[in-house]
């Protein structure tokens, strides 16, 4: 079985290596493809990704290439994880807005748009290179904006499903706190990608969100750094990127004091790059943990095994809204649990949402429709409707500025 991870230059990659090493009965792969532009990183985290299935003792051979088409060629799935611009990019994400006043964050609000516009694009080239070399392959989209990358993909007719590791963060989260292996929980998970919310926790059936509630809910209050009467009044747990929303002009200030998450992530990667250069290593860096994406491996693997394998269980991930939530376009890209088969993902049955939830979602999902529209067509005035649309921008005088700013500082990565 072989698989193609395009971004495979990544400092995160060998967490997905560490992960199909250990589960290598659920997805028994025999080539692993790391594709990327980027020859140096790439040869230091091949190296390091050998050095580990090897001390594992797992068969499968590692290629490195630049070559998208001989790296898709034949796989049966691919994941796409890249980065259009790198940290420095990011970093423009995460503090040009501030200058507005916006939260500044790289996968909402005017930071995210400026990572889709940037990114989209590229992905739809890539997809069909597989489409081209490997036809039959599934591609699992872990790339930011999930949502808006996922969307675009399935409009343009790919085998694709959209992957994020906050439910299963959640899910394993509070297993912990039961004393129970994740398998045992279930999420009542609802929303989109990266604005979502935990309105029911099931264990053999029951709901013990409330009990959780009761006995946890400062600690968990204070993972997410909201209130926790805000917690313990809605009985539910919000995803942490709900907090740009709930305390947005309080993250605000805190942003504009403290240096940029894309500012600590690039020293990590200087001193991970450091350690995967080191032929003695051949483990996941501790130091690997503090860089974001917990339990994506464990994620990865599950999803594609059950694509593959056709198991038909139960895992969140990004698809097809189809009636789903009924005050969203059935075209609409939603994250909540859904039925994994050689098919692809039917999402199960979802109670009705209560209109606090339901209005920001149907509003977000309408930018997400402009957003994809300004990264497939270009065009400022595009852009600009988009951030007018966003909750978190929403003012005509910001988005006119706020565009303006992304446009020249993403100008060289934007064909149009």
């Amino acid at each position: 079985m072989k698989l193609a991870v395009v971004g495979g230059g990544s400092t995160y990659t060998p967490e997905l290596i560490d992960g199909f090493a250990r589960l290598r009965d659920d997805l028994p792969l025999t080539e692993i493809a790391l594709i990327d532009p980027d020859a140096e990183r790439l040869d230091l985290v091949a190296g390091v990704a050998r050095r580990m299935l090897a001390k594992a003792g797992h068969p499968a051979k590692v290629v490195a290439t630049a070559d998208v088409a001989a790296g898709v060629k034949d796989a049966q799935a691919v994941l796409f994880q890249l980065r259009v611009g790198g940290q420095a990019a990011r970093n423009v994400d995460e503090t040009l807005p501030l200058q507005c006043g916006c939260v500044g964050q790289e996968t909402t609000g005017a930071g995210g748009l400026a990572k889709a516009l940037r990114t989209v694009p590229l992905v739809l080239e890539l997809a069909e290179q597989v489409r081209t070399h490997a036809p039959d392959a599934w591609i699992v989209d872990f790339t930011n904006p999930v949502g808006i990358v996922t969307r675009a993909l399935l409009d343009a007719g790919h085998r694709a499903i959209g992957l994020c590791n906050v439910a299963i963060g959640f899910q394993r989260r509070f297993a912990a706190r039961l004393g129970l292996t994740p398998e045992q929980i279930q999420l009542g998970h609802v929303g989109l990608n990266h604005l979502t919310w935990e309105r029911a926790v099931y264990v053999d059936g029951e709901n013990v969100l409330p009990k959780l509630l009761a006995d946890s809910a400062q600690e968990i209050a204070d993972d997410l750094k909201l209130p926790v009467e805000l917690i313990t009044r809605l009985q539910v747990v919000p995803s942490y990127y709900l907090r740009y929303f709930y305390a947005h002009d309080l993250v605000v200030e805190e942003q504009k004091s403290a240096p940029s998450r894309a500012a600590e992530v690039a020293a990590m990667e200087e001193e991970l790059l450091k350690l995967y250069a080191d032929p003695a290593v051949d483990t996941k860096p501790e130091l690997l943990g503090k860089r974001g994406g917990a339990f994506y491996s464990e994620a990865a693997v599950a999803l594609i095994a059950s694509l593959l394998g056709d198991r038909g269980d139960v895992q969140v991930v990004n698809t097809r809204n189809n009636g789903t939530l009924p005050f969203l376009a059935d075209d609409a890209v939603i994250e909540v649990p859904a039925k994994i088969t050689a098919t692809g993902a039917v999402p199960l049955p979802v109670e009705p949402v209560e209109p606090l939830y339901a209005g920001l979602i149907a509003a977000v999902s309408a930018y997400e429709e402009l957003a994809l529209e300004a990264a497939r067509y270009g065009g400022a005035d595009r852009v600009r409707n988009a951030l007018l649309a966003h909750p978190l921008v929403g003012q005509e005088a910001i988005a006119a500025e706020l565009t303006g700013l992304l446009l020249e500082a993403n100008g060289k990565y934007l064909k149009w």
